[in-house]
């Protein structure tokens, strides 16, 4: 089911009752607390945050990238809505990050429940 909110429409709106992440410049919601894994990660543009899942977030085409931590199969990831380049997904790297999404704090904003 999609909702309208100030003229724009969103694909997927996490429960309002949860803290979530969203998309600083246009406020789609990106992920759920409970899906992040770790906040040791380093973007393009400073710390990022790897998750488990991610919403209202499209999937560039694969590719082999140095990162960090060596060389990498990921994709850009984008918002849907704004289509801000956010961080990346790893298409093919160790099994612990395999499928796994990052985003860069400097795209994002803690929505609901935090105090």
């Amino acid at each position: 089911m999609v909702k309208m909110t100030r003229s724009k429409t969103f694909q997927a709106y996490l429960p309002s009752c949860h803290r979530t992440y969203s998309c600083i410049h246009c406020r789609a919601h990106l992920a759920n607390h409970d899906e992040l894994i770790s906040k040791s990660f380093q973007g393009s543009q400073g710390r990022a945050y790897l998750f488990n899942s991610v919403v209202n977030v499209g999937c560039g085409p694969a590719e082999e990238r140095v990162l960090l931590t060596g060389l990498h199969a990921v994709a850009d990831i984008y918002c849907e809505n704004c289509k801000t380049t956010l961080g990346w997904k790893y298409v093919s790297t160790s099994k612990y990050k395999e499928g796994k999404y990052i985003i860069e704090l400097a795209h994002m904003i803690k929505d609901n429940g935090w105090d």
